[in-house]
């Protein structure tokens, strides 16, 4: 269950940002006991790989605070995203860790299903993600973009640490994540809404 649950984590923390459960699972399996990543994650913990990845983040982190920028981006990381989850899936679920023994009672890192369900899952923050970015955008003024960007960049390292660590403390925050990040949706398309709704009555009879 903890494997599953380290699986699911670590896929939505992709959905937040592509690189960072990437970059984390790779730190921490080179430079760290707490994480033991199979023989087939292995190239995570490459230097060439690492340092790719941190090139990445970088650009992500940087190309999401802007208007316009990070929507463009995000129709990009449509297909970034979840394959990105699908490989944390794989790979943390099958890894040892601090909190996961034996990973392999639940899952090998050759399965083919652990990567559609990590797919799946990172799938669903990013789809919130996206769709609420412009029309936050549009209500702030483009202000929005930096500030919600920077809480989800270090929702997605949060987790990514928690899910190898303390995998159910890791799915408790990650259910206050997606709550947070529909809340989010919700208000502002009633915003949206609301605006729509004021600006017709203020404008002139045709």
């Amino acid at each position: 269950m903890l494997e599953l649950i380290t699986g699911i984590t670590l896929a939505a923390s992709a959905g937040l940002n592509a690189y960072i459960p990437l970059l984390g699972l790779g730190l921490l399996s080179r430079f760290t006991d707490i994480v033991q990543l199979p023989s087939g994650w292995a190239w995570l913990e490459n230097g060439w790989s690492l340092g790719v990845l941190g090139v990445l983040l970088v650009v992500e982190v940087l190309v999401d605070k802007f208007p316009v920028l990070d929507t463009a981006n995000d129709v990009l990381q449509t297909v970034v995203r979840p394959a990105s989850g699908g490989m944390v899936f794989a790979a943390g679920s099958s890894s040892e860790t601090v909190a996961v023994a034996d990973p392999a009672a639940f899952v090998t890192s050759a399965e083919f299903w652990p990567f559609v369900l990590g797919v799946l899952v990172a799938l669903v923050p990013h789809l919130l993600k996206a769709i609420a970015r412009p029309v936050l955008n549009a209500l702030t003024g483009g202000a929005g973009a930096a500030v919600s960007s920077f809480f989800e960049d270090i929702g997605a390292l949060v987790l990514t640490l928690l899910a190898v660590v303390v995998p159910v403390l890791a799915l408790v925050l990650l259910i206050v994540v997606v709550g947070v990040l529909v809340r989010r949706l919700r208000r502002a398309q009633l915003r949206r809404r609301e605006q729509r709704a004021a600006a017709g009555e203020t404008s002139p009879p045709i």
